[in-house]
This record gives C-alpha cells, sequence and structure tokens, in this order.
C-alpha cells in the first residue's frame, strides 16, 4: 500500500481504538506525506484532547497499523527472473559493452546471470571469445527454437564463462549466423511477438537475470525482445524492462526517438506495459566541445527515463573486447569496470 494511504488508514483506526500504546520516539527519524485536506487539523486536535503530542499520536497510529498488517517476509507474489534489454537500434553506442558489463558484474556479485546475444553481428559472442561457435554446421541455434522447428534442449546451447570471478554463473546464449533472417523467419510464426519468450522459457528457473544484447535495428526482431521483457502479470515495477545506451549527440536523440514511438506502439497494440529502466551516456568526452556537453545536459534533463550512468570514453572496454576478455578479468580495478558495478547495482535483483 502506498505510504500516504496506509496513514490515512492509521488515522482513521487510531480515532476509534480503544487502547492504544505510548511510543518512544526519541532519535527516530523525521518522515512526510500528504493527507486529506483538513485532516491535519483534526488530527491535531484528537491529539490535544487526548493530552498527548501530535509525534506521540502519529507514532500511536502508525505503529497500530503496523501490528494489523506487519510487513511479508516475502513478496506476495512470487516474482519471474528479472529480464532486461540493452536495445538501440543505432550501431556503435555501446549496446554490447554495457550489456556484457553489466552482466559480469551480476555474476562477480553472486548473481546467476544468462546473457543473450541477440544481435545478428555477433559481437558479443566474437568479444567473450566464442565466434566460431556462431558459424558450427549441424547445429540447432536460438532461431530454431523461436520459431519452433528445434528438436533439442536450448539448454545445449550454453555456454560458461569460466572466469574464477563469475564462479560458473555467468553462461552466454550465443548469436548464429542464421540470426540475420529472423525477421523474415519470425513473420510465419503464429504469435511471434512471443517467439522469444517461448524459447527462453525452459531457462528461466536457471537464473536471477537474464540481459537481452539488443538487434540494432527496428522491427519484428526487436519487438519480440522488448515483449520478453514486458512486465508480467504480478511483477513488480521497474523489476524487469529496457535500458538504453546513447551518445551525448543528436544522432542518439533522434534514434532514441524512433526506440520509444515502437515499444509504445507495441505497448498500445498489445496493451502490455514495458518499463523503461534509464539511460546510460556512453562515450563521453566533454573535450568534443560545447554541442557534447549540451547534448549531455538535454539527457539528464529528462525525468522518464532518467540517466543511470555517464560513462566516459576510457580505453579498457576496447581493449578488453580486442583481446576476447570480460571487460571485469581484463581490468577489474578500472573505471569502466566500476561504471559496470554501479549499473548492476541499479537492477532490482
Amino acid at each position: 500500500m502506498d505510504i500516504q494511504d496506509a496513514t490515512e488508514h492509521a488515522i482513521k483506526a487510531w480515532y476509534t481504538a480503544d487502547q492504544v500504546p505510548d511510543v518512544d520516539t526519541t532519535g527516530a527519524k523525521t518522515w512526510g506525506t500528504f493527507l486529506p485536506a483538513g485532516e491535519p487539523e483534526a488530527f491535531k486536535n484528537a491529539c490535544s484532547e487526548r493530552g498527548v503530542t501530535y509525534v506521540q499520536g502519529l507514532a500511536q497510529a502508525v505503529t497500530l497499523w503496523l501490528e494489523a498488517h506487519p510487513s511479508p517476509a516475502s513478496p506476495l507474489t512470487e516474482q519471474p527472473v528479472i529480464r532486461v534489454i540493452v536495445a538501440n537500434q543505432k550501431g556503435g553506442v555501446g549496446k554490447t559493452f554495457i550489456s556484457s558489463g553489466i552482466a559480469q558484474a551480476l555474476a562477480e556479485a553472486g548473481h546467476r546471470v544468462l546473457i543473450v546475444d541477440y544481435d545478428p553481428q555477433g559481437h558479443l559472442t566474437a568479444e567473450l571469445g566464442f565466434e566460431d561457435l556462431m558459424y558450427e554446421d549441424d547445429v540447432e541455434t536460438l532461431l530454431m527454437h523461436m520459431d519452433g522447428t528445434a528438436k533439442g534442449d536450448i539448454h545445449d546451447l550454453l555456454v560458461a564463462l569460466d572466469q574464477e570471478r563469475f564462479g560458473e554463473r555467468l553462461h552466454l546464449l550465443p548469436a548464429s549466423d542464421d540470426a540475420f533472417l529472423r525477421d523474415v523467419a519470425l513473420s510465419k510464426v503464429s504469435f511471434s511477438e512471443a517467439a522469444l519468450e517461448r524459447a527462453l522459457e525452459p531457462l528461466e528457473n536457471d537464473y536471477d537475470v537474464i540481459i537481452i544484447d539488443g538487434p540494432p535495428s527496428l522491427g519484428l526482431n526487436m519487438d519480440t525482445a522488448l515483449y520478453y521483457v514486458r512486465r508480467r502479470d504480478g511483477e513488480l515495477s521497474d523489476r524487469s524492462g529496457v535500458i538504453t545506451p546513447v551518445w551525448a549527440n543528436k544522432a542518439s536523440h533522434r534514434a532514441f526517438r524512433l526506440l520509444r514511438e515502437q515499444m509504445e506502439d507495441l505497448c498500445r497494440k498489445g496493451r502490455i506495459t514495458i518499463d523503461y529502466l534509464g539511460l546510460v551516456i556512453n562515450a563521453y568526452d566533454s573535450r568534443r566541445g560545447k554541442l557534447v556537453k549540451e547534448n549531455r545536459d538535454q539527457w539528464e534533463r529528462s525525468s522518464s527515463p532518467a540517466v543511470l550512468a555517464v560513462i566516459g570514453d576510457l580505453k579498457e572496454g576496447r581493449e578488453a573486447a580486442d583481446g576476447e576478455i570480460p571487460l571485469l578479468e581484463y581490468a577489474p580495478d578500472s573505471e569502466h569496470a566500476q561504471a559496470m558495478r554501479d549499473l548492476a547495482k541499479e537492477l532490482a535483483v
């Protein structure tokens, strides 16, 4: 219940309570909430009639309410696995860098994480050292599990990052060379928007977080990924959803508008809700001129979605990618690595 509603209920119950506790408010922290018009004055008058201070009366009311409504030890409904897509159809803004870095940081912190390379170009798969897997013959692919032609278990597609810091908790679902055909193939699938969800469903109980490295295009391929991270029935808000990496330039603002329009269209037509978890301004360098700073300021003035982080144009991310080594293994103490850990803390894990 909202704190405002809870307080209003508590005060109404206090008016009719036969016995109220004395509450020690020494050292208590202050807090505030709105009440209906006239309620604060009426409550203060009632406190005066009972010979207690306004603070003591409020403490009594809230204490009574909390005793009658104890906080549950666990969520009221079981929450599904957290699902996040790092999405922007504009290439080169750092989708792979952000999605990989957040996944690594979460696994390092003890969470079970699956990262899905949903980009047909397979940059994530290559940068983590698994490029050869994209071109293997006679193996099933994610697309085959999405269009219903796969015969085997999707678990067989996964590979583990074996670095000790990840504790066998970080797995990759690699890209495959048939992913370029995904839009065409999915156009023939019934209820294609749910194709990715149907494919990944057998994996969900094995992980705390599933991160999708999104495709560099709009269309059906993007719709399936956006649909996958929608807020499910009973799921808390801002738990799953979309993170968008951007640059501090006009092109990123235009690209963001297109992506947001597609999200809003999918939500309207599908009658679903997709939460925007935030923006990440990537590769920022104030030395690039006044317009760069103005574009950053424009992003940061946005309250929805909010800017989660501003990451500088640093070298460690590029070096780790070129060396096909996870960033947190290549440069664990770098500013880039710490930025990924900070971003990971923004997720409701």
